[in-house]
């Protein structure tokens, strides 16, 4: 809960989200690999075990994906936010008690988890400000049950209602956890040929719709919930 509170006054401190997601995690890993485990493209993905934070690091590589692809999108999205997959990594490594690093198939799993944040930015279309974040973790909810993500959105949804902007910016929230929980799931992709699809196919045909209600807030509103610097 301080993490979680250091987090509402900051939303950049990216350290206190690995801090409750490490606290929180409970079965959500062993649960998600077994899954991943069960299908066959998830058996491949185990087998191989690409490390995304290397891949996600490859400038060359990200920059031979074709205008509209999720790769394309993905590399727009990290260079205008200043953002990369290591700057990420090194935030997790900073949490005390975390066996993320550790070589163990798990995880591993949890790893794939955390680089795929921002490619799942791209995919949903929610950005980076303070709705769009709690937006993200709040799809991620049911992809990953991992009780971190929702606290993280359930407490920046009351935040946010707290705050009475006039805009829908807790049903923004609601609406992006009902979109995790029909949309294909994520983390048994295999992320390097997603990376080459057009986004919008990609979009449909892993059933992410438009983030409809988190569009009708205002950019300037996206940061304005009650504790926070917005």
């Amino acid at each position: 809960m301080r993490a979680f509170g250091r987090l509402v006054a900051d939303k950049e401190d990216t350290r206190q989200v690995f801090e409750i997601m490490n606290a929180l995690a409970g079965r959500s890993i062993e649960w998600g690999y077994q899954r991943l485990m069960d299908t066959p493209q998830g058996g491949i993905q185990a087998y191989q075990q690409v490390e995304l934070s290397d891949r996600l690091q490859d400038r060359d590589w990200l920059s031979s994906f074709a205008d509209g692809t999720v790769g394309a999108a993905y590399l727009a999205f990290i260079d205008s936010r200043n953002l990369s997959a290591y700057g990420l990594a090194e935030e997790s490594a900073k949490v005390a008690d975390t066996e993320i690093e550790a070589a163990h198939p798990r995880a591993w799993y949890a790893r794939r988890i955390r680089d795929v944040h921002d490619i799942w930015h791209v995919l949903t279309g929610y950005q980076t400000d303070a709705l769009g974040e709690a937006c993200v973790v709040a799809f991620s909810l049911p992809q990953t049950r991992s009780t971190g993500f929702g606290l993280i959105a359930a407490g920046a949804a009351v935040q946010f209602m707290r705050a009475r902007t006039g805009h829908p910016c807790g049903r923004a929230v609601l609406q992006a956890w009902r979109n995790g929980r029909k949309a294909s799931w994520l983390p048994g992709e295999d992320y390097e040929a997603l990376m080459a699809e057009p986004l919008e196919a990609a979009r449909a045909r892993l059933g992410i719709p438009r983030p409809t209600l988190y569009e009708r807030v205002p950019p300037q509103t996206r940061n304005a919930y009650l504790g926070g610097q917005g």
